[in-house]
């Protein structure tokens, strides 16, 4: 090891931020600005583990411009691809035959989408990309910041890059090339929902004393091309009920964007109690619903993907800054889940902390706590959209019912002002044995509506090098057989929605657990559901991945 940190190179700046999403890219664009303005320069640049920026970028999307509009008020003028206002907005409840509309005026306020755009947010994200490079910010895609890197203080001094060119058995391949060293005043960690070196930092730092548990959903994304009278650009439609039973949270999305584009997509809460349940077959009957099937007949498939997303919200936000370095955006948890967004939030958490580590380097100050970046999340707006959200989440824990009608009273009626504050628990301490649940038997893929695994994962683009180590990793390799598989059926065959678990030898009497890493899209679920937290997802080489389009 102290061989291999020997042959590290090492590159100074001031600020260095771990991911090119909306948080990471905003810091460095407001720093920039800041700079311009005060006469100074500071060198920053931005580390993306996908091929390139938006590669790895996935959401559903419909986007408040409220922070955008802060950051680059010009941004219409600029041509930022915000191509698709929302004209028209429709709930509906599913039953496993019907639809059932419920009035726009019966909704709470957060679900009302005048003034905000359906956009692809991997584009938005390179469009935004291109605006920091003109700022001179210097951006290196392919690059995944694997190891955080400490002081003689133990306060975060940056980070170091993967290794590239090492096999699977851990020798070093003809092209090895060692990890760089990236040093700053200040690291900002953007690197998205459940990021593995926010999980180190973490635990290190202590930062979730005192906040709820993170919980989860998965989000489940494809991208159509629809038959033109099947289109009504600017529709955003969302539902609750069927597929989910009614004690586990769920819904889904259609989004209608230009050029005859729909996105579909389910969210599966992770707290889900079933280990029978897969969000991914979940997903792929909820489309063949007479409501849904009609939009998607006779369109084209054209992308796949999946993402972890926090759904914890306020009372999970974990401390937000230490010694050197701070958290933002989604590696934070400011998703507001009855809002079904997170982006404009974790922009405005970027210009926060950007404006925080620039008054601190403008005091001569470096790797200390920026305290001020805590103070100025409490003052913000930010703040106070997830504070009244607060319950939204935590209240689908008691069932659907319960859910719905308490989210009503809470944000229609008190406007998120109750006095009390529910609270959440870990996602992986919900699933139940397989003794005691019933098993779920899904329809055969029709390949036409619904679709399989590997078909899928195809359309998501995703590759790695196969010969190189995994990067999902096991704590214990008894785990999936003497607990997993004995206790809960092998759930993760069932909750990857890339098919990367495999239990193969049942029929031999030899089971035994087959991690195929090279399908893994990366979208975290893994690391959050496994009962026992015996799967730690760490980053692979630079590069791999999904390669997301118009995602």
């Amino acid at each position: 090891m102290a061989e291999e940190a020997r042959e590290r190179d090492s590159m100074e700046f001031d600020v260095v931020i771990v991911g090119a999403g909306p948080s990471g890219l905003s810091a460095a664009i407001r720093l920039k600005q800041l700079c311009a303005a005060h006469g100074v320069d500071l060198g920053v640049c931005i580390l993306e583990k996908g091929s390139e920026v938006g590669a790895h970028i996935l959401s559903g999307a419909v986007l408040d411009p409220r922070a955008l509009d802060e950051l680059l008020p010009d941004w219409k003028d600029r041509g930022a691809p915000l191509n698709t206002p929302v004209t028209a907005e429709r709930f509906l409840f599913l039953t496993e035959g019907s639809a059932f509309r419920i009035p726009n005026f019966l909704l709470p306020p957060q679900l009302d989408n005048h003034g905000n755009y359906i956009v692809s947010l991997g584009n938005l994200c390179r469009w935004l990309a291109g605006r920091a490079e003109e700022l001179g910010v210097e951006i290196f895609p392919g690059f995944a910041a694997a190891e955080v890197v400490y002081d003689d203080r133990g306060g975060v001094k940056g980070v170091a890059t993967g290794d590239m060119g090492v096999a699977r058995d851990g020798a070093r391949k003809p092209e090895f090339q060692p990890g760089m060293e990236l040093h700053a005043r200040y690291t900002l960690f953007a690197e998205g929902c459940r990021g593995s070196l926010t999980k180190v930092l973490s635990e290190r730092f202590r930062l979730r004393e005192g906040a709820d548990p993170q919980t989860y959903g998965i989000g489940i994304k494809e991208l159509w091309e629809v038959e033109p009278d099947r289109h009504e650009r600017g529709l955003v439609v969302h539902s609750a009920g069927w597929p989910m039973d009614s004690r586990t949270y769920g819904g889904s999305f259609l989004y209608h964007l230009e050029d005859n584009m729909v996105s579909v997509g389910f969210v599966v809460g992770l707290d889900y109690e079933n280990p029978y349940l897969s969000p991914f077959e979940e997903f792929q009957r909820f489309k063949t619903h007479p409501a849904i099937r009609p939009v998607l007949e006779g369109g084209r498939r054209i992308a796949y993907g999946a993402r972890a997303i926090n759904e914890g919200g306020f009372q999970s936000v974990p401390d937000l800054a230490f010694p050197g370095g701070a958290l933002l955006g989604c590696a934070a948890g400011f998703v507001n889940v009855p809002r079904i967004k997170g982006s404009h939030t974790a922009m405005k958490s970027g210009a926060m902390a950007a404006e925080s580590v620039f008054e601190a380097i403008q005091e001569g100050r470096g790797g200390d706590t920026l305290e001020a970046y805590p103070r100025r999340y409490r003052e913000s707006w930010v703040h106070d959209e997830l504070c009244r959200a607060r319950n939204f989440r935590p209240a689908f824990r008691r069932g659907l019912l319960f859910g719905m009608l308490y989210g009503g009273l809470d944000l229609k009626i008190l406007r998120g002002r109750a006095p009390w504050t529910f609270r959440h628990l870990p996602d992986h301490t919900r699933l139940g044995k397989a003794a005691d649940c019933p098993r779920i038997e899904y329809p055969k893929p029709d390949g036409k509506i619904a679709f399989d695994r590997l078909s899928s994962v195809f359309l998501s683009n995703t590759n790695h090098e196969e010969d190189q180590p995994a990067h999902l990793t096991l704590k214990d390799e008894r785990v999936p057989i003497e607990v997993n598989l004995a206790e809960y059926d092998a759930p993760e065959e069932r909750y990857c929605p890339a098919g990367v678990y495999e239990i193969v030898g049942r029929d031999e009497g030899a089971p035994r657990l087959q991690i195929n890493a090279q399908n893994c899209v990366h979208c975290k679920t893994c690391d959050i559901k496994d009962p026992s937290q015996n799967i730690d997802w760490v980053t692979p080489e630079g590069g791999g991945g999904p390669n997301y389009p118009n995602m």
